[in-house]
């Protein structure tokens, strides 16, 4: 079967485009806006719109396959590429990329993904935007599983040699600001993993001895104890911290190890995680810092786990992060890897050399990309993966929940 036409559509996302570097200098928020000036590239505000593209192939038997290009909420920071602006990127898609699928038959999806994802400008020496190969390869990955009549996990599973899950990956939601009653959204739903909590500024969220956060926690657990309606439901609690406890502790890494231990002691019976302990702003020095905290905890006999985030953004990333035993467990952030061939393989790697495989991505994607991400967890099994897109906790939840409940009712019947 060919690929008979290539269409982009501009969308919108689950979420907004945050100048990261603005909010960290001080940009102060105002309901649902951001008031201060702009630091990224690429950006007119604060806070905007996110945009997404979706990307649609024309098959020859009339059926469409469809995937979205997008890119992170804080785009533009932490070493990824900058902005993504549908009316920049749908002129590149349709010039240059649309050619390469035109008329072409639909082969396995390695294949079809290399295409886009491993192409490499000659004039420029730089690859596509990773919200474009992102994209792009999920409608390749549609395509393969619309040819064969196959679910796209199964496609992915017999590619790469692995097995469809015969149960659910455990789904990780995130809160926003709105801890509080998001929080219990999580526990009504089960979520297995809770609540994200977006920890990103010192003196108002954290504490400026981490107080604070230790008091959220408290109440967190207490919440899950008051209100769960089985002693079975064991949540993990996964705080996102957003380099902050570098900030308290001025990037001491034995009393940030010291300070996760004591919100492991409040967290329990549940297990603890915290994202993105540091950032000091440079890959190396990242690797370097997650993995003396990790060194201290492991050596005081802590349970709790520390998640690389910032500049762990791409494969080759992942890996020296997973070498270094720079943290417990990476975030894939899907859209930061590009093709969603990278985010398999990374999830792959990480299980194979002992790191924690969280399949990510961020709130600013969409419904497609969120239930492609739901194919590659069953596919690939992580530890766990994200609810997404947006902050609402139910929409999110309910987009990832149902398509891995539709894999698991199909896969023994095609």
């Amino acid at each position: 079967m060919k690929i008979k036409k290539v269409v982009c559509a501009a969308g919108k996302t689950g979420f907004y485009f945050d100048d990261q570097r603005a909010i960290k200098k001080g940009a102060e928020s105002d309901g649902a806006f951001y008031k201060g000036e702009t630091v990224t590239e690429g950006f007119s505000s604060v806070r905007q719109a996110g945009e997404a593209i979706s990307v649609l192939f024309i098959l020859e038997n009339g059926a469409i396959a469809h995937g979205d290009c997008a890119a992170v909420q804080y785009s533009g920071a932490g070493g990824r590429d900058p902005l993504f602006l549908a009316e920049n990127f749908i002129p590149v898609i349709e010039k240059e990329i649309a050619p390469m699928y035109e008329g072409k038959e639909i082969t396995t999806f390695r294949e079809m993904a290399d295409l886009v994802d491993k192409f490499v400008c000659p004039k420029t020496g730089k690859q596509y935007h990773t919200a474009i190969r992102y994209g792009v390869t999920q409608a390749c990955l549609d395509a393969v599983a619309k040819s064969k009549g196959k679910l796209m996990a199964q496609v992915i599973a017999e590619e790469y040699g692995t097995k469809v899950s015969d149960k659910m990956i455990p789904i990780f939601t995130q809160s926003g600001d709105n801890r509080y009653e998001n929080a219990d959204k999580m526990i009504m739903k089960g979520a297995e993993v809770l609540p994200h909590a977006l920890f990103n500024h010192v003196e108002q969220k954290v504490g400026l001895k981490g107080e604070k956060m230790k008091a959220y926690v408290e109440w967190l657990r207490n919440r899950i104890l008051e209100y769960r309606t089985s002693d079975s439901y064991n949540p993990i609690l996964h705080i996102d911290v957003y380099g902050t406890l570098g900030i308290v502790f001025n990037n001491d890494f034995e009393k940030i190890a010291d300070y996760v231990m004591e919100l492991e002691e409040i967290a329990k019976p549940f297990k603890l995680r915290v994202e993105g302990p540091v950032d000091v702003e440079e890959k190396w020095a990242q690797i370097d810092a997650l993995a003396a905290i990790r060194k201290h905890m492991d050596a005081k006999g802590s349970t709790a786990e520390i998640v690389a985030d910032e500049w762990c953004n791409t494969f080759e990333d992942i890996v020296d992060f997973s070498k270094a035993k720079a943290g417990h467990m990476a975030q894939i952030k899907t859209p930061d890897l590009g093709g969603i061939n990278n985010s398999i393989e990374a999830v792959l790697y990480c299980k194979e050399h002992g790191m924690g495989a969280y399949l990510g991505g961020t709130c600013n994607e969409t419904s497609r990309s969120a239930e492609i991400c739901a194919n590659i967890a069953m596919a690939t099994r992580p530890a766990q993966t994200l609810a997404k897109p947006g902050m609402g906790v139910d929409e999110g939840y309910m987009i990832v929940f149902n398509e891995m409940s539709r894999i698991l009712s199909l896969k023994d019947k095609l």
